[in-house]
């Protein structure tokens, strides 16, 4: 929370305010007896302390009911949502009938503290006034049992913001009660229910003396019976003159279903280049999103469809019930008379009745995109997207392609990218290519599979044709590209290119997971999970690796059991039974057995990337009991890469950790890595670049720890200017550690101590305090020496999840942490 919570101040704040109350509880202490209740409410103020705490509350007052303040309206929803849960299973537990409700509102208050002699007589600690804390409590006041009141400001930034709940925010349901008079409150106000199925009533709230529901003139009994004549007279009339289309309860940034074509054209081209337009001319908007491929199969497998059936209005209305999309649209082209009718019809999931249909004509097949951009610009309209951000758009022709041949490979090769069939896609994209050399986003989707595949020399030329062609690109696909081309840079760091997709498009989930990768990267942990969350969410098609991120922070944070979860949760997504990554955490826990039992679930390596992971792993459990013999076994139980130089390079790397943190000098193994490493820096326009200088900065430490001073001086004289030219910060830090060794073999701790005090931010490499450690050793100071180890004990999670340089540190991390532990309670 911010610091100027419940200090002195006269200036309005504003604050999101949560009033809470536990219905009947008078009742329900006659009931059980003081004695129980007084048990029972223990209990419960041990939770209420809990979630104040996950999500940043602070408790002004409370009774039977609570007054907290958030300076966020998603914390202050979060805490409701988890309080409700709670109360719910503290019930169950009990077989009590207790609920609770709630009212949240933003708004501006004044805080102030009350002074030592109020609060010793029985005042509370702060104070809080203002109009916005009785609206707050009257829209609790309002909320039936288990119901969660919201104000409009209040849904408005929390529902903007709801993807920071993770995986339950494609569950919320939200509700309008439209809008309400309260007492001392001039305007009308709107008032919304949000709720988990099963946990919210989701009816119209009762009124109270002070809060009655405003109602038209029509609606109130005076008027009814008049009303009951005219609507007599007029209603078949007025019905046949003056019925509206069918309104569309769509709002911004909802999610729609594309079914597959309905192709009566007679021409086979059509069937996956219409439907490929149709997507790509729809993701242009921030408005409407549209339900990746690969999460409409999983929604198809967990209902258990045959594979061979089309995806028809009837199954997408199916699988937008399921996932929670708000429509579904169906394209169809038949021909007639000589031309091509292209059309799209809007079903409403639930009743399947056709809501809106909108159609444009084509003379020639290569006319059909432009009917489709014609078409989809007027669907976005019709569901509510402003005439301004439609016309923003790039034309689809110039945005994709007017060849038809090369948009019907494209939509194989994506579909085939999908499928993981990545020899399958590559091939795909280059007949899409052959069609139309000048198809920016087959270039760029190439580029992109080449760099999964780690061929990012092959990905270059495809990524610079496509930026020579970034006219042609839709807006959020320019931010991509600008993103990925940051990243293949020699001194790339495209965090910021990332987090500007993430902002613009909150449902881009390759922004905000790659955001959530590059803060991870960095070890800002708490930065990095609230776009891992947002790539959580249900619609998220590769939702697996965010919720993998999640896992990294909840261990770098010390939170084992919540990482198990979620690494669990991404192994289950999928289709692993076992996974390195949780094997981590039960080392982090010391649960050795748990760990050697699941590694030996580990599937066979399927690539090198994969084999250095096992290997990785193992060699930490041998690490962490400090058994020298068992981290050489691991290096040599899977087979060696023999395609990627860079892949060798770190596996003699590893080798040289494990001599590090069995304390033996090996220049023969430093040697070797040096011989394989140094050539590669020639190529210095290489995408490979920052992860190279990354391992030349691990092989200076590295020499360094084993008492070659003159290697590690020589490695920094060489490639010094390379070193500072980059951008990432993760080597700007390891650059320092590697000179505060530099003046630690010089013998001058002072200095060593100046280079690293800027670098404890909580960020930095867990090997930056090892040497500081030492430092401290060094210069004798035995209360700071103390300081250092205790953080290192304390940051166990942190030293098994640091990432940088594919966790290359991690034995060394944990070896230097069970170094001098009979230190620790002098």
């Amino acid at each position: 929370m911010n610091g100027d919570i419940g200090t002195s101040t006269q200036a309005p704040q504003l604050r999101a305010l949560l009033f809470t109350d536990l219905c009947d509880s008078l009742v329900l202490v006659e009931r059980i007896g003081d004695a129980a209740a007084a048990e029972l409410f223990q209990h419960h103020d041990r939770l209420v302390l809990a979630l104040q705490q996950q999500w940043n509350g602070q408790q002004i007052d409370r009774s039977d009911g609570l007054f907290l303040l958030f300076d966020r309206a998603i914390d202050g929803l979060g805490f409701a949502l988890d309080y409700q849960r709670e109360v719910h299973k503290l019930a169950q537990q009990r077989n009590l009938p207790l609920r609770a409700r709630a009212g949240l509102h933003v708004g501006e208050v004044l805080i102030w503290d009350n002074s030592p002699e109020a609060i010793q007589a029985g005042a509370k600690p702060v104070e809080v006034e203002g109009l916005a804390k009785p609206m707050a409590a009257r829209l609790m006041a309002l909320a039936r049992p288990g119901q969660i009141l919201l104000s409009s400001v209040a849904e408005s930034l929390s529902r903007r913001a709801s993807s920071e709940l993770g995986e339950r925010a494609g569950k919320l349901q939200w509700r309008s009660h439209g809008p309400w008079l309260f007492k001392g409150v001039p305007a009308p106000q709107e008032v919304f229910e949000v709720g988990e199925p099963g946990f919210a009533p989701l009816r119209m709230p009762r009124h109270t003396p002070k809060a009655q529901r405003k109602l038209p003139l029509w609606r109130r009994p005076a008027a009814l019976a008049a009303e009951m004549a005219l609507l007599a007279v007029l209603g078949i009339g007025g019905w046949i003159l003056l019925r509206p289309e069918p309104a569309i309860a769509f709002a911004e940034r909802d999610w729609v279903v594309l079914a597959d074509v309905d192709n009566a054209s007679g021409d086979t081209l059509f069937d996956d280049s219409l439907r490929r337009a149709l997507q790509l001319s729809l993701e242009q908007s921030r408005y409407v999103n549209v339900l990746a491929d690969s999460k409409v199969k999983e929604s198809r497998e967990l209902l258990r469809v045959p594979v061979e059936r089309a995806l028809d209005r009837n199954l997408a209305g199916d699988v937008a019930s399921r996932e929670g999309a708000r429509m579904v649209l169906a394209p169809s082209i038949h021909r007639s008379n000589g031309h091509y009718r292209v059309a799209v019809d809007l079903v409403d999931p639930v009743s399947r009745a056709v809501v809106r249909s909108y159609h444009a004509n084509a003379q020639t097949p290569d006319a059909v995109v432009g009917a489709v951009d014609d078409v989809v610009g007027r669907l976005r309209a019709g569901l509510g997207e402003t005439v301004a951000s439609v016309q923003q758009s790039v034309p689809l022709p110039q945005a994709s392609t007017d060849n038809l041949q090369a948009l019907k490979s494209f939509a194989l090769a994506e579909n085939a990218l999908g499928r993981r069939r990545f020899t399958e896609a590559a091939k795909l994209y280059e007949a899409a290519l052959d069609a139309d050399p000048d198809f920016a986003m087959a270039h760029m989707g190439l580029a992109r599979l080449l760099v999964r595949m780690d061929q990012r020399a092959e990905a270059l030329p495809h990524l610079h044709r496509a930026l020579a062609l970034n006219e042609r690109l839709p807006h959020r696909e320019r931010l991509y590209l600008k993103a990925w081309n940051s990243e293949l840079r020699p001194d790339g760091w495209p965090l910021e290119d990332w987090r500007v997709l993430a902002e613009v498009y909150p449902d881009s989930f390759a922004g905000q997971a790659n955001t959530a990768g590059f803060l991870l990267m960095d070890n800002r942990y708490a930065e990095a999970e609230r776009y891992a969350r947002a790539a959580s969410v249900p619609q998220a098609p590769l939702r697996a690796y965010p919720i993998g991120y999640t896992g990294w922070i909840q261990l770098g944070t010390n939170r084992y059991d919540e990482a198990l979860r979620s690494f669990q949760t991404a192994e289950q997504l999928t289709g692993r039974d076992a996974s390195d990554t949780r094997v981590d955490v039960l080392i982090a826990q010391r649960r050795y057995k748990d760990a050697q039992a699941l590694l030996a679930k580990l599937p066979k390596a399927r690539d090198e990337l994969q084999t250095i992971m096992h290997q990785r792993v193992r060699v930490l459990l041998a690490a962490d009991q400090d058994d020298c013999t068992g981290m050489a076994d691991a290096l040599s139980s899977e087979d060696a890469p023999t395609e990627s130089v860079d892949f060798r390079t770190h596996v003699l790397l590893m080798h040289a950790v494990v001599d590090t943190a069995c304390e033996r000098r090996n220049p023969a193994a430093l040697a070797a890595v040096a011989n394989q490493l140094l050539p590669l820096l020639k190529d210095t326009a290489s995408p490979n670049l920052s992860d190279r200088l990354l391992r030349v900065l691990s092989l200076a430490y590295l020499a360094q720890r084993q008492g070659d001073l003159a290697r590690a001086d020589q490695l920094l004289r060489d490639h010094e200017a390379l070193i500072r030219a980059q951008k990432s910060p993760v080597i700007g830090k390891w650059h320092t550690i590697v000179l505060a060794m530099q003046q630690l073999g010089r013998n001058q701790p002072a200095q060593a101590e100046a280079l690293l005090r800027p670098l404890l931010d909580g960020t930095e490499p867990v090997q930056a305090r090892v040497v500081l450690r030492d430092v401290q050793r060094r210069l004798g100071n035995a209360e700071a020496f103390q300081k250092q180890n205790e953080w290192l004990f304390d940051h166990r999670g942190g030293a098994i999840a640091e990432l940088a340089s594919m966790q290359l540190m991690q034995p060394l991390n944990v070896h230097d942490i069970l170094a001098d532990a009979s230190l620790r309670s002098r």
